[in-house]
């Protein structure tokens, strides 16, 4: 055997030599590299204090009195949960698909990079988790270059062995899961299960979180909801339940079962149009608004109502607010129909007792305050420009009770469509407290934006009577039992600073004999208001008016305030009936009970305000005039059950949810205005007052006979459905007992000879003319 020569062992000796100064000068390159990424050469790192408070944006969430999130404000759709509220199926899907070791490596998968190396990516990435949660907050996505984006892979491994050392396991998975956005508006997971499944992660099947753990791959290619993508979830989903068995978190069995299932989502999209409560959530946000700019953070910034994570804890009680909408839904869809009905002949639908030149004046003044009106302002569309444009037929979405429409249809033409639709204003509340328990401001937000609980004033006709009776009561101690001349009444010029005669007529014009105060207001008889007023003033009304919350900066002290001339919302009206169910005391509205900051520190509190404004004697005995109402007067339907008033046509076509059958106590207040362009009632039991309006978006669009244009068919079905549904929850607290009576009572109540009457007798029956 030969030799080895010297010059040739010299040589070895200089290759591997070689060999291992390359191996040691990469090893200190890599480690040189790692430490100047860690000192920011490569750009700049997280500090310690972004680590603890990485920068996300966090909605708001809106959170009922019974626990339930009503609501969000938000940039993004992203509600953080803590790892207890992640179900184990949901974390155990993720590890296995996403990062097999991730409970054994420090940020940085070994075994996982090595493998990417040698096969170029073509057996898996080596992405770990916390990898991934690195790049997600505190690198660049959108680099672009081989340098940029080696540079940008150098520091999301510098910043995962950083977040290892900073988290633990658990709290680096919760962030992964609050910080991913799964498209659709639905940002970290809470979102996206409740918008892709409508409920909580810790409620998710696990064939559901396998769904949502295989859009972390691709968030559009494999999302379940449209339609063109959803076998690319199923079989993305069967690939993660694939590695669930694979890591024996599920059985074969059950991956076999699992993956035969079909896709079920409950899409249930978390946009500010959607879901419940979509008037309130306007008007909450702008008291949001006002409260955030007279409340700064320690550090002086502004609060940030859609990206700090607050918390609103509200008075409204889910469960209630949907009985509302669902009351308003069902009435308004039905009452639409006989609305449409009736418009059938009319030349002018919908509108009644205008001239063309005024149905213009409508229609253009409409055109002016939308917002394709002032976007081709803005432009610098001239007027002919827009008149043109406004009158050319263009796709449109319209809103209809049966279902959105796709039509070809001119904007100026989809105004008067949007005015033909009656609309509603309703809230409850809660008279000892003042908590708001419901609110609905409209039919639909998305199509009819303007409010009717508290931005829309309308004319409250005879619910506005119970004021002026509570005033003769308070001031001259009236009884119920006191009776007046139901003859027609003058209150000539000079008094109350009257310019003419006043001589209010009746319904009807029926007149003659005497009536009990009881009866009178039963009956909504107008003289005997008349007669009230004079006797105690109309700026005594109004001054009560005002002590029950009422603006009465426009009310002119007048007595045709008696019959309910001024302009209130419904808002107002509920919190002065409420005043009366609370034995006096006039309690303010609120809807907000506490905000938390993000990390649960109380921020906001509310606080009661309230005041006496009568006796609890004139408080009671106006209750029971009002109970009177519901026994003998236009509010009676909510109590009986008559085969014979079932089949009259406006029962069938127009009080929807006939019978009603609440035989507690109840006492309320319908009104009518002129030419029915307005019906109301409000309602009380002893812990709950609701408020109802309904009529057109403007006073010309109405029923064109009181038949049906009465608050009694308009308003009152509303409210009989929404307690109806109220009392058959058993969950739902509203009492159904008698109004607490005072233990001393001076004034007598109880009148003789006042008996409830036949309503078979007395109900109207319409009379059909051509103008239906």
């Amino acid at each position: 055997m030969a030799k080895k020569t010297p010059e040739k062992t010299k040589s070895v000796w200089k290759y591997i030599l070689y060999f291992w100064l390359l191996f040691i000068s990469c090893i200190v390159g890599i480690i040189l590299v790692f430490m100047l990424a860690d000192w920011g050469f490569l750009g700049k790192m997280p500090s310690f204090e972004e680590l603890e408070n990485p920068e996300t944006n966090l909605a708001t969430e809106v959170i009922s009195s019974d626990g339930e999130t009503i609501g969000k404000f938000f940039h993004e759709n992203r509600s953080p949960v803590n790892f207890k509220e992640l179900p184990q199926n949901l974390i155990q899907a993720l590890v296995a698909t996403e990062d097999e070791r991730f409970y054994n490596h420090a940020g940085i998968d070994a075994r996982g990079t090595l493998r990417a190396a040698i096969f170029l990516g073509k057996k898996g990435g080596a992405s770990t988790i916390t990898q991934q949660l690195s790049k997600q907050l505190f690198t660049d996505p959108n680099e672009v270059g081989i340098l940029n984006r080696l540079q940008q892979k150098i520091k999301e491994w510098v910043i995962a062995i950083r977040l290892e050392r900073q988290y633990t396991k658990d709290e680096i998975l919760t962030m992964y899961f609050n910080i991913f956005d799964f498209t659709r508006g639905a940002h970290g997971i809470r979102s996206a299960s409740r918008v892709y499944f409508g409920k909580e992660p810790i409620d998710l099947k696990t064939e559901e979180a396998a769904t949502l753990v295989a859009m972390f791959k691709n968030p559009v290619l494999y999302n379940p909801y449209p339609e063109r993508f959803k076998q690319n979830s199923i079989n993305r989903r069967n690939q993660v339940l694939k590695q669930m068995e694979k890591n024996e978190f599920i059985s074969a069995q059950e991956k076999d079962s699992l993956q035969k299932l079909p896709l079920k989502l409950n899409f249930t999209p978390e946009q500010h149009d959607d879901g419940t409560a979509t008037y309130f959530r306007e008007h909450l946000k702008g008291f949001l608004k006002d409260w955030a700019k007279d409340n700064k953070k320690a550090d002086g910034s502004s609060y940030s109502i859609y990206s700090d994570g607050l918390k609103v804890y509200v008075t409204l009680d889910s469960r209630m607010q949907l009985y509302a909408e669902d009351a308003v839904n069902r009435h308004l869809a039905n009452l639409q129909k006989e609305f449409n009905r009736q418009n059938k002949k009319n030349s002018k639908a919908p509108f009644r007792g205008v001239s063309d030149a005024e149905i213009d004046r409508i229609l253009n003044r409409e055109m002016r305050n939308s917002d394709r009106y002032r976007r081709m302002k803005k432009r610098g569309a001239s007027d002919e420009e827009i008149e043109t444009a406004f009158n050319e037929k263009q796709e449109m979405q319209l809103f209809s009770w049966e279902g959105n429409i796709d039509t070809l249809m001119t904007p100026k033409d989809s105004i008067r469509y949007y005015k033909s639709f009656l609309n509603t204003g309703m809230m409850s509340m809660n008279p000892q407290t003042g908590a708001v328990k419901s609110w609905v401001g409209g039919i639909n937000y998305k199509y009819f934006k303007y409010e009717h609980v508290k931005q829309a004033k309308r004319q409250v006709g005879s619910t506005f009577k119970p004021f002026v009776y509570a005033a003769a009561i308070d001031q001259l101690h009236y009884s119920p039992c006191y009776e007046l001349p139901n003859t027609l009444y003058t209150i000539p010029k000079g008094r109350h600073g009257l310019i003419d005669d006043w001589t209010p007529s009746n319904s009807g014009n029926e007149y003659g004999g005497s009536k009990t105060l009881k009866e009178a207001l039963a009956k909504s008889i107008n003289t005997i208001t008349a007669r009230l007023i004079d006797k105690t003033g109309p700026k005594r009304v109004v001054d009560l008016i005002d002590n029950l919350g009422v603006d009465t900066r426009n009310i002119d002290a007048f007595p045709s305030i008696a019959l309910g001339t001024p302009d209130l919302s419904v808002y107002e009206m509920v919190s002065a009936y409420s005043t009366f169910a609370n034995k006096g005391v006039y309690t303010k509205p609120y809807f907000v009970e506490r905000i938390e900051d993000k990390n649960g520190s109380i921020i906001y509190q509310h606080l009661p305000e309230t005041r006496d404004v009568v006796s609890e004697e004139t408080a009671y005995v106006t209750v029971n005039l009002l109970e009177g109402v519901t026994k003998f007067g236009s509010g009676r339907r909510l109590k009986t059950n008559s085969e014979y008033i079932k089949n009259l046509p406006h029962y069938q076509r127009a009080v929807t949810g006939y019978p009603f059958n609440l035989q507690n106590p109840i006492a309320g207040k319908t009104g009518t205005t002129q030419n029915q362009s307005d019906g109301w009632f409000i309602g009380m039991v002893p812990d709950l007052v609701t408020g109802v309006w309904v009529g057109g978006e403007d006073r010309s669009v109405r029923f064109p006979t009181i038949t049906y244009g009465q608050g009694a068919t308009l308003a009152l079905p509303i409210f009989g459905m929404y307690m109806k549904s109220l009392y058959e929850d058993e969950d739902v607290e509203v009492s159904d007992e008698a109004f607490d009576k005072p233990d001393y009572l001076s004034i007598q109540i109880d009148c003789d000879g006042f008996e409830e009457e036949d309503e078979e007798d007395k109900i109207e029956v319409p009379q059909f003319n051509s103008e239906f």
